[in-house]
């Protein structure tokens, strides 16, 4: 048994009620959307989106069908937002498989994104789940202004750590918040509990992209090298803004002139690499990741004991001890 389905345990019951419930939640009577959208259901990830969301609700009060309404909410939510980042990214592949817009162009990838919103928006009016609906629209809005600050600071690369952090909260940490928001208010928990899971899935959040940028410097199974994909992007991440932050004003220079305009000389990318490591950027980091970490599973400590609980601190333990 994997550690994600040990995790899985105390609710893997609803997790396999939900799955059915999303299938039905995709369904169309077009036949190239129906296509499309089995496809998409094929390439499906480790579950650990619905896993935040029933986990939560579990500990919190009582798991129910606005649970699954949650969970799938902010299924066909975060679906359209990957189908849409695939087509600004002009990537072709996603965990493996081919994109949507690789397969059947860009087009029909932005129209097969605004459809899977659409079902979003009314599964939860359907439902009236207005509280979850006003939850999940808030973490769509705040994950599009975090890319579009991204893509504002790759510029002039004029990224500070407070930047740093308003970004990643706003791109990668207000899904995972509104996963255990939505998955305490689907089970009737107070507003006051509301906002706590939220705050606790805001600091997994950031400790699970700090881990994904400490990625960047390590070596890959296949190279033995590191990627340095972000390097290549232009992503400001939190080790390479260390390294900028204790340079001199020759060496930011020089690292800042690489990153703008040297960005795909393999070379040049592994002495960026060399220096971020070298400046104690990696382990600066990891400390930060660590005390996300510790605040996340701080206020998991609060609740009352449960499977529940010992499984959701297990997840959050998952999000910054994971290989890929």
């Amino acid at each position: 048994m994997s550690r994600l389905d040990e995790i899985k345990k105390p609710i893997q019951t609803h997790l396999d009620i939900f799955e059915k419930k999303f299938r039905e939640s995709m369904k169309s009577n077009v036949a190239l959307l129906d296509i499309i959208t089995r496809y998409i259901l094929k390439r499906k990830g480790k579950q650990m989106r619905p896993m935040f969301v029933f986990l939560s609700a579990d500990i919190t009060g009582q798991i129910g069908e606005s649970t699954y309404t949650a969970a799938s909410l902010i299924e066909l939510l975060h679906t359209a937002t990957l189908v849409h980042d695939d087509v600004v990214d002009d990537s072709n592949e996603r965990r493996g498989f081919f994109s949507i817009n690789a397969l059947w162009k860009n087009k029909v990838a932005v129209l097969v994104g605004d459809y899977l919103l659409s079902r979003g928006l009314l599964l939860s009016l359907d439902n009236n789940e207005f509280e979850l609906l006003k939850i999940v629209s808030a973490a769509t809005r705040e994950m599009s202004e975090g890319e579009l600050l991204q893509i504002e600071k790759a510029r002039k690369l004029d990224v500070d750590e407070a930047i740093y952090f308003e970004i990643i909260r706003k791109k990668t940490a207000s899904l995972i918040a509104s996963c255990c928001a939505s998955g305490a208010a689907s089970a009737g928990a107070s507003r006051d509990v509301v906002e706590k899971m939220k705050l606790f899935g805001e600091k997994v959040g950031i400790a699970f992209q700090i881990k994904d940028d400490l990625f960047d410097y390590e070596s890959s199974n296949k190279t033995g090298k590191p990627n340095g994909i972000d390097i290549k992007e232009q992503k400001m991440t939190l080790p390479l803004i260390y390294l900028l932050n204790n340079a001199s004003w020759t060496e930011k220079r020089k690292i800042v002139n690489i990153v703008k305009n040297h960005n795909t000389n393999p070379e040049k990318v592994k002495l960026v690499i060399d220096r971020v490591n070298q400046s104690g950027g990696i382990d600066y980091a990891r400390k930060k990741m660590e005390m996300y970490h510790q605040e996340a599973l701080d206020i998991l400590k609060t609740f009352q004991e449960s499977e529940s609980k010992t499984a959701l601190k297990k997840l959050v333990d998952f999000t910054i001890q994971r290989k890929k």
